[in-house]
């Protein structure tokens, strides 16, 4: 029986770290382009950033060839800033954008880079393991109308239910 459920288990924990259903992962990425601060436009609710608006993230390299993740965000509720600190690793190779990310110890999630501004790098979609994670990544932080309908032409052609989409307010100021 503890066989069994040490199978289970590490199924469960190998998903996280898998793709959705359908949605590839860009191919040709330069995870040196990638690196720097992304503003969040866009996200599904879930409850390790709920309640926060400005959120970016930072991408760096670690001298080991992962990437450090710093994601910030403001809590209005409690009128302070939070940061959450992690580490992302590449799923096959560097040139595909499948990232596993952890923020807790040993355990990962999928960080999966569908669409990619391949020129300029100036925008990204991402999700996780399956499609209750959704975020619309940015070099500003604002974009124009026509970007923000592209990003949910996509999103719901990809299969995404955008009924809890939220629209990060990004006006605050340190």
């Amino acid at each position: 029986m503890k066989k069994w459920a040490l199978v289970a288990v590490l199924g469960f924990l190998a998903g996280c770290t898998s793709l959705p259903d359908g949605i590839d992962p860009v191919s040709g990425f330069e995870a040196d382009r990638y690196l720097g601060t992304w503003y969040e436009i866009a996200r599904l609710d879930h409850s390790f950033e709920r309640g926060l608006s400005n959120v970016s993230a930072e991408y760096r390299r670690n001298d080991d060839g992962s990437l450090a993740v710093i994601n910030r965000g403001y809590n209005a509720e409690s009128g302070e800033w939070e940061q959450a600190d992690g580490r992302a690793v590449f799923v096959e190779d560097e040139s595909t954008g499948h990232l596993k990310v952890s923020f807790f110890g040993p355990f990962y999630a999928s960080y999966v880079v569908f669409e990619l501004d391949d020129e300029d790098y100036s925008y990204a979609y991402v999700t996780g393991y399956d499609r209750d994670y959704l975020w619309f990544l940015s070099r500003t932080p604002e974009v124009s109308d026509e970007a923000l309908q592209a990003f949910r032409a996509r999103a719901r052609a990809e299969g995404f239910d955008l009924d809890e989409l939220i629209v990060v307010d990004q006006q605050r100021k340190e």
